[in-house]
């Protein structure tokens, strides 16, 4: 009775209890074991994260030019995981029928592992087991195995993600999978060692034990596959049962999840929960939004205490390892509460995100700590992640080699300094650049006992800076801008050096809604950094650059996504683009994320036919995902026979959920737009939301943008405000400017040329009174700013300094 209990751990309330737990699709965790029993009578199922000192058995392939002894069907595909296990003695096949066929006339079960190009386990797990020639014989023999890359088919992770997280309340990457021919989950976890260890199975006993139960309780074991699969749908498949939220939760929703978030708030080190700490921005983003929501109703105490929260948490992670202080940029997370030792892979998607938060800090604060942070991350992705053609790479691993024709991969072997290396590179300054970064000759990994508990970087050192700039200044007898040049001089230094070891793979897929997160920042950074003061400098890695050079970046991005991924005819997206478009169709975050980043284009000074693309995408999205009769969005199209599962996701994790942000673009479209049209999406929106009441209700904190979109729908009147000006007029820019230099989520602007004839002809036939507006207050010589709500407009404004006080009050 191999499943026997399952029906009772994938009952839809079941599942919604583990659903809510927030474990949805977390990378393997950090340097700690963690064994969930599933109840099967002979072995157990480990959901292992990071369990040994994976330094010991990192041996990657290296760069040897004699011909590979194995070859696989992998090497024909364009995704840089597979080809990373291409030359596996694993028979791999890619997801696809002619592997489903196989296993039917082979009548054997589907070995699936699923992972992607810059995951640490996911290389170890291939070192220890899939390089293996008895491995591969036993899954040669008896299997069919599959390779998946997450990153190009979130929909197959998902459905298996789903399973593994439901059975055994928890999941990560590799994810390892047992399936019946017709594609039923049988059993699963995800990285398993190759020998059995601390009285648990290791891979190759579980190998053989998985056969023999194919074997001799195949029936068992499909029935409660196929059991799992019909739980899932119904658990991950809601619909709305009302219209709309009730109005006490539309306007409560973001209050209950601040309430939460504060819960769990880490005030010596900033940040909400414990280690392994992961930025979430989608949490920043909630508590700027409830703290801004404080401050309206006069609650001002209680405001500054929500923003104090994160202004710390975003100094506490600038100021952290998992910031790269040296080349710019974030790491994926840290594994201990003091935002020190983090896991070393650099994600696009939290770069955009990051990048957002930041510029949001800077918008409040007006620090220039803010805006430099943000800088620093989107001159990163300049220099290291963009394509020529202007598409933006997906991922940095975490693992390269020490040193050339080294033979073992180390994480984070690129990023580490040792205490001699920098005393060598920087000469008269190391003492300074030591004392600030906290370098010590044993090591500094000695922060918390999660730092570093195998002793992996004994004598390294992950630079952090745990001292006030101005008492580091003061101590060393310098201005603070004389220390800060110092400073920049010696990373500036580090960098060149570190430039000369090997680099970590960079995964150059181009995804189009990781793409959609960073072309908001870009754009947004473009008019907000105007604020800066004048004559502010930057140290390195920050370039100073003047800031409309990120809208040019942004528009680049979104040219490659339109002319590599977009089809012209059809008005359809594909995924991603790596030597040509990838064979999957978009999904529900490719529209979404990507309609998000051209409204931020077009708001922040794009052309009108950002705009255009934005109303068409959403058509197409409403027309593919849009569940008409249940409310919100799947997120497949749902015409792959393989996907088993169509869902409809909400949980605002690493990156937020394509029906959260959704809701926020169907109701700014909604403010852009009029008439039938904008009752049409805040109709939908509203339906949406309906979906996951119970969510919003019981845990706002697993839905936190969500929350947000929830409040702006019961606003009575989004803010508008109306530019009317030439586009070539430099005070255009300015006014741009100003009206983004106040912090508002809950404000639209529209900016019109009524020159154009393209421009009012969008503007008659899409909302009349904002042409109505362009034509009663055409000026040659000034550019008209107003201010409108509740169907009311201010009187126009003639300056940007007008505009600013104007949106201040």
């Amino acid at each position: 009775m191999l499943m026997k209990n399952l029906h009772l751990s994938l009952s839809s309330t079941i599942f919604h209890r583990l659903a809510s737990r927030g474990i949805t699709t977390l990378s393997s965790l950090p340097r700690r074991r963690i064994i969930v029993r599933a109840k099967y009578p002979s072995f157990s199922f480990p959901i292992l994260s990071r369990p040994i000192s994976s330094g010991k058995v990192l041996a990657m392939a290296s760069t040897s030019s004699t011909s590979p002894k194995h070859t696989n069907r992998l090497a024909a595909e364009h995704s840089p995981y597979l080809l990373q296990h291409a030359h596996n003695p694993v028979d791999w096949y890619p997801w696809g029928e002619e592997a489903f066929e196989e296993a039917r006339k082979r009548d054997v079960p589907i070995f699936l592992s699923i992972g992607y190009s810059t995951c640490h386990w996911c290389h170890v797990m291939e070192v220890e087991s899939f390089e293996s020639e008895e491995v591969a014989k036993l899954l040669n023999d008896s299997f069919v195995s599959i390779k998946v890359d997450r990153e190009e088919r979130p929909d197959v992770d998902k459905v298996y993600m789903s399973f593994v997280q439901a059975l055994y309340g928890g999941g990560g990457w590799p994810l390892s999978v047992f399936l019946s021919p017709d594609l039923k989950p049988l059993m699963g976890g995800t990285y398993f060692p190759p020998n059995d260890n601390y009285g648990r199975p290791g891979f190759k006993t579980l190998l053989k034990k998985v056969k023999d139960a194919w074997d001799t309780k195949r029936d068992v074991l499909v029935k409660s596959g196929t059991y799992a699969i019909e739980e899932l749908s119904k658990a991950l498949s809601a619909k709305a049962g009302n219209d709309k939220l009730p109005d006490g939760l539309s306007r409560t929703a973001v209050s209950i999840c601040a309430k939460q978030l504060s819960g769990s708030y880490d005030s010596r080190y900033g940040g909400f929960g414990s280690a392994p700490k992961f930025p979430r921005p989608v949490e920043i983003q909630l508590m700027l939004y409830h703290s801004k929501k404080l401050k309206e109703a006069g609650k001002t105490s209680e405001a500054d205490e929500d923003q104090s929260m994160v202004l710390f948490s975003l100094q506490g992670m600038a100021n952290g390892g998992m910031h790269d202080h040296v080349g710019g940029g974030f790491h994926r997370y840290s594994v201990d509460e003091c935002w020190h030792v983090p896991h070393f892979e650099k994600m696009l998607y939290d770069q955009g995100q990051l990048a957002n938060v930041y510029l949001d800090g800077f918008i409040i604060t007006k620090d220039v700590m803010y805006s430099y942070v943000a800088r620093d991350i989107l001159d990163y992705l300049r220099r290291d992640m963009i394509a020529p053609e202007g598409g933006i790479y997906s991922a940095e691993d975490a693992d390269s080699f020490e040193s050339e024709g080294a033979k073992r991969k180390k994480e984070g072997a690129f990023y580490i300094w040792t205490n001699d290396e920098i005393d060598e590179v920087l000469g008269e300054n190391a003492d300074l650049f030591k004392e600030h970064y906290y370098v010590k000759k044993s090591g500094n990994c000695d922060l918390s006992s999660m730092s570093d508990p195998h002793n992996e970087f004994a004598g390294k050192n992950v630079l952090i800076e745990r001292n006030e700039l101005s008492a580091m200044a003061s101590k060393f007898s310098l201005s603070v801008e004389k220390y800060q040049e110092i400073l920049g001089e010696c990373r500036r230094k580090l960098f060149d050096v570190r430039l000369k070891r090997p680099k970590p793979h960079l995964d150059d897929k181009v995804i189009v809604s990781w793409n959609g997160l960073v072309i908001s920042a870009l754009a947004r950074a473009s008019k907000i950094l105007r604020a800066e003061p004048q004559g502010t400098k930057y140290c390195f890695p920050v370039v100073n650059s003047q800031p409309e050079e990120y809208i040019d970046v942004a528009e680049k991005a979104a040219l490659f996504i339109r002319g590599n991924l977009y089809d012209e005819q059809s008005h359809r997206l594909q995924h991603s683009y790596r030597q040509g478009p990838s064979k999957a169709p978009a999904f529900l975050d490719d529209y979404a994320f990507l309609i998000s980043g051209l409204l931020d284009l077009y708001e922040n000074g794009g052309g009108i036919n950002w705009l255009k693309w934005a109303i068409e995408l959403q058509e197409t999205q409403d027309e593919l995902y849009l569940d008409r009769e249940g409310g919100a969005y799947f997120n497949t199209e749902g015409q792959d026979p393989s996907v088993l599962l169509r869902v409809k996701e909400d949980h605002d994790g690493a990156e937020p959920s394509g029906n959260s942000v959704s809701a926020i673009n169907l109701v700014r479209l909604a403010s852009i737009v009029a008439g039938e049209k904008a009752n049409s999406y805040l109709t939908t929106a509203q339906r949406l939301l309906a979906v996951f009441e119970l969510r919003l209700k019981e845990l706002a904190v697993a839905v936190p943008l969500m929350c947000c979109a929830a409040d702006m729908i019961s606003f009575p009147s989004r803010k508008q405000v109306v530019l009317v000006g030439s586009k070539s007029s430099a005070e255009l820019n300015n006014m741009l400017c100003a009206a983004h230099s106040v912090y508002d989520p809950n404000k639209t602007v529209i900016h019109i040329d009524p020159w154009s004839s393209d421009e009012m002809e969008f503007w008659e036939e899409c909302n009349s009174s904002v042409a109505e507006m362009a034509k009663r207050n055409r000026n040659s010589e000034k550019v008209v700013a107003l201010v409108c709500q509740h169907f009311t407009c201010s009187p126009p404004v003639y300056d940007s300094s007008s505009l600013t006080r104007l949106l201040s009050k």
